[in-house]
């Protein structure tokens, strides 16, 4: 007899693996598609949700897919016959995915990937940023109304940092002003000068979310020209941190290393920028297509970089500067976090069947 428990049971498992706040701003990682109130039995693990994978799971019986790469990225203008999340949808399939969150998170695609090449002292390669992207929104609210304006900026959107809601600050104050000919105050006269009781309210807001949050600003305050801020926040640093660096407990042969790492991501092909000769100390390593870490490897000093892909300019100029660049394919540098993955699902739930699919692949091959 197969237990049915709550989906929301394994996202709560999922999150404390690889919670989403990590993930990019571009991002679209979490649950995409189901109700995290509904019953499952099995968990399918991917990294592309791809038609065979969709077979797959119905052959396996599975009602939760744990794609790595999400398959919803750009806004879906129509969900029909025959899309994969049509048919997800349709036969009450759930999807998740953690992708970046869990390239960033302790245990994750990147420290299996530097496991693979048995990389010691390790730490990220590029210190994450806390969430980018958002602004500080203060407006001045005279006490009264001051939970009825937060209340509507939160609706929209405001006030939300990482696990918390309804996140704000409010300061009591002194606010003047004199109205001019024409002006309606909704305290005092206009043509005089006045002095009223007021509240700085403060609290964060997404940038994607402005436009909506600043018309409820409107639309809710009593004021006929509520005052407002827009201060536009700077990232610091939170995180674990993209990609990986470490060091050998003695130097490698490069030979050696591209055997290691063939054996350990199960591919039979590398393709290699730069040389082919010598020992290594310090590697580094980007999941998928990390051409971007390559600037920050090079400035660590690291002698090999491990990757699934870069552009082509990328990898001449790790090539110019004498450190190595490997690239197994994109998906390929990926796959083995499914493994980890799965294992640690199930400690955390020991009753629910998780299984690694065998239909995904990465779509190139080199021949």
């Amino acid at each position: 007899m197969i237990l049915r428990m709550r989906l929301t049971d394994l996202l709560s498992v999922l999150e404390e693996l690889a919670p989403i706040r990590y993930a990019e701003s571009w991002d679209n990682v979490g649950l995409l598609v189901g109700d995290a109130g509904q019953r499952v039995s099995r968990v399918l693990l991917t990294i592309d949700y791809t038609a065979e994978v969709a077979a797959e799971a119905r052959r396996r019986k599975c009602d939760v897919v744990v794609s790595y790469h999400p398959p919803i990225f750009e806004p879906l203008k129509r969900v029909t016959w025959p899309s994969l999340i049509y048919d997800a949808v349709r036969r009450g399939v759930a999807i998740y995915s953690p992708h970046t969150a869990l390239d960033v998170a302790e245990g994750g695609t990147n420290d299996v990937l530097a496991e693979a090449m048995r990389l010691c002292d390790r730490r990220a390669l590029r210190v994450s940023s806390g969430p980018a992207g958002q602004c500080k929104l203060v407006v001045f609210v005279p006490p009264y109304a001051a939970d009825k304006v937060a209340s509507a900026l939160f609706e929209a959107g405001a006030g939300r940092i990482g696990n918390y809601t309804c996140c704000a600050f409010r300061t009591p104050g002194t606010g003047s002003f004199f109205g001019q000919a024409g002006a309606h105050p909704a305290a005092g006269k206009a043509g005089k000068l006045e002095r009223v009781d007021e509240f700085r309210l403060e609290m964060v807001v997404p940038m994607e979310r402005l436009r909506e949050v600043v018309r409820a600003l409107q639309d809710s305050h009593p004021y006929e020209e509520p005052a407002y801020d827009l201060v536009q926040l700077a990232s610091g640093p939170e995180g674990p941190g993209q990609g990986r660096i470490g060091v050998f407990p003695s130097p490698v042969l490069r030979q050696v290393l591209f055997a290691r790492i063939k054996r350990e991501l199960g591919v039979s092909r590398l393709l290699i920028a730069g040389p082919t000769k010598g020992a290594v100390k310090t590697a580094a390593v980007g999941a998928g297509a990390c051409g971007d870490l390559i600037n920050d490897a090079l400035a660590q000093k690291a002698e090999l970089y491990l990757t699934g892909e870069v552009r082509h300019h990328d990898a001449l100029k790790a090539a110019e500067a004498g450190m190595t660049v490997v690239c197994t394919l994109h998906s390929n540098s990926e796959r083995a976090v499914l493994k980890r993955l799965g294992q640690r699902i199930t400690e955390k739930l020991p009753k629910l069947p998780v299984h690694i699919s065998r239909a995904d692949r990465d779509p190139f091959t080199i021949v």
